[in-house]
């Protein structure tokens, strides 16, 4: 029975953590507006914590930020999430994600200027 108990147990803890972060978000599917730059962030959420990559694309070669590595954790209730981006020499941002519906949104929090200040990404898988 307590075999039993334990199994339910830890189904129940697996049911409640939804990975509600994991996939590749964007900016770029947007109707009738014209962007100076693209962001795109890959995460993965493994219970509470979030790994990934970050990449904000432009036209303008100062707006490149090249691979951003994305480490982080996820708040309790699983729509909210804190993250730090680093680039490869060793610059750094601290922002939140916010995930409702289907949409991400990005707030940048502080540190250098490597991505835009705030956004809403969709989802593209």
């Amino acid at each position: 029975m307590k075999k039993f108990l334990f199994i339910a147990f830890l189904m129940s803890l697996k049911s409640f953590s939804q990975d509600r972060f994991s996939g590749t978000w964007t900016n770029q599917k947007c109707k009738d507006c014209k962007k100076e730059y693209f962001f795109t962030i890959t995460v993965a959420q493994s219970n509470y914590k979030i790994f990934g990559t970050a990449e904000v694309t432009s036209e303008h070669k100062e707006l490149n930020s090249g691979i951003l590595e994305i480490s982080g954790y996820v708040y309790p209730h699983g729509d909210k999430a804190q993250i730090k981006l680093k680039d490869k020499d060793g610059i750094s941002s601290s922002a939140v994600l916010l995930t409702n519906e289907g949409v991400l949104q990005f707030t940048k929090r502080g540190g250098g200027d490597l991505v835009p200040n705030e956004m809403i990404l969709t989802k593209l898988y």
